[in-house]
């Protein structure tokens, strides 16, 4: 070393620093990769994409080869200053070296490289998976050993060497990275994509018509009658019963009584024989087995029955639709909007308004195991049937029972929240 011109040992040793910013670099662009980004670009054929994640099937390879790169060309840059230090100071030098190559190292080969790689991941990953290729199979045999002696070591220290899971994503984890994905998506595809996540942990009750609001042909009224409840009718299923819901016959298409009409066959007999068996669901099916069971029994509408096979609503497959797109304020089941709000900030709900339909209007955060409708909330509180005009505190709003009919809150207004977080505990 003592014959090697200074200036060469400076430019060799500045090669070796530059190689030690693109180990680390790469090292960082790497590990930092979408993953899910780059099987989706290696399935469209990019020859970067498909070169890194062949590199990537197999890290621990990977970080044994750039590990020894770098430690490799730090350690022969580290002799080299020394050489150079104490050609040009002598001992003293070697303290000099020291600090200055730590100094250097950390600027050129650590921060700016891996703060690049931050910024510049693809290129950079892609880039060094062409320079790293053809040296893993250089040096692969060396890798291989370092891996083994590796897992020799943590064996020793009776820790199990068990290859990695391939990585996956929870619902709630998908969830937070299609929240994340702004710009990238449009606002209402992203809020789809959710509320579709969101229908496991959503059951039919949610969302069900409740069987007080249900319309349906009561077969032991007269044939006049029952003609104009069809033809009055705004569904295209009606449901079919003897003298209560509980008595269900089953469903009609109207489309068959427009066919029988058509052929002069309009009659009650007709109407029997186009009777399709009422179809019923368990209360507290999530709305995506319900989904998946209405396409599998190619039904539209069916009846939510609790333990005891009693009636409780009923639910179509718009319904479930409408809680992946918003609402098509085309149902005629559930009429105006459940909540309406008032020019003072205010708002009006209907007593059968859904918890989930709050939620979303108020921006609460309501759980589903308690009252299923704002009713169930007004006589939870009051543990009664109020009175018109009855007031009281839920959720830090001020709420104010406007109608009340037939043992039910019809209407309650909402006033916009307190300053004063209140829970709804009985005076």
């Amino acid at each position: 070393m003592n014959t090697v011109p200074i200036g060469l040992l400076l430019s060799l040793l500045l090669v070796l620093i530059l190689l030690s910013g693109f180990f680390s670099g790469s090292e960082t662009a790497l590990m930092r990769l979408n993953r899910y980004r780059l099987r989706h670009q290696a399935k469209q054929g990019h020859r970067g994409a498909i070169r890194t994640a062949r590199l990537l099937e197999n890290p621990e390879r990977l970080i044994s080869l750039i590990l020894l790169g770098n430690n490799f060309v730090n350690i022969l840059a580290s002799a080299i200053a020394t050489v150079i230090a104490l050609r040009l100071i002598g001992e003293p030098g070697i303290a000099v070296a020291t600090a200055v190559l730590t100094l250097v190292i950390l600027v050129f080969a650590e921060v700016t490289p891996k703060t690049l790689a931050t910024r510049r991941t693809e290129q950079v990953a892609y880039f060094a998976a062409a320079v790293y290729q053809p040296l893993m199979t250089v040096v692969y045999p060396l890798v291989l050993s370092t891996n083994w002696v590796s897992e020799c070591i943590l064996r020793l220290l009776k820790v199990e060497c068990e290859q990695a899971e391939v990585e996956a994503l929870s619902s709630d984890e998908l969830r937070t990275v299609l929240n994340e994905t702004t710009g990238m998506i449009p606002p209402r595809h992203r809020e789809m994509l959710v509320n579709i996540l969101d229908l496991s942990s959503v059951s039919v009750n949610d969302i069900m018509v409740p069987r007080s609001d249900i319309t349906g042909l009561d077969l032991d009224n007269s044939w006049e009658e029952v003609k104009q409840s069809i033809s009055e009718s705004p569904h295209s299923r009606i449901l079919v019963y003897r003298e209560n819901i509980d008595q269900v016959q089953g469903f009609i298409h109207l489309r068959m009584m427009l066919d029988s009409l058509s052929t002069g066959e309009y009659t009650l007999e007709t109407l029997k024989k186009n009777i399709r068996e009422p179809y019923f669901i368990p209360e507290g099916t999530t709305l995506t087995v319900q989904l998946l069971n209405f396409q599998r029994e190619k039904r539209r509408i069916g009846l939510v029955v609790d333990e005891y096979g009693d009636i409780q609503g009923l639910v179509t497959i718009e319904d479930i639709v409408e809680e992946i797109v918003g609402e098509f304020d085309t149902d005629p089941y559930h009429g105006p909007e459940e909540v309406q709000a008032q020019d003072d900030g205010s708002f009006i709900a209907d007593g059968s308004a859904q918890i989930r339909a709050l939620n979303k209007a108020l921006n609460w955060d309501l759980s589903a195991d308690g009252p299923k409708t704002l009713n169930g909330i007004v006589l939870e509180h009051f543990e009664n049937f109020p009175t018109q005009g009855a007031v009281f505190t839920f959720n830090g709003h001020s709420m104010t029972v406007l109608e009340v009919e037939e043992n039910f809150v019809q209407r309650v207004r909402i006033d916009p929240a307190s300053t004063e977080h209140d829970a709804a505990e009985p005076d």
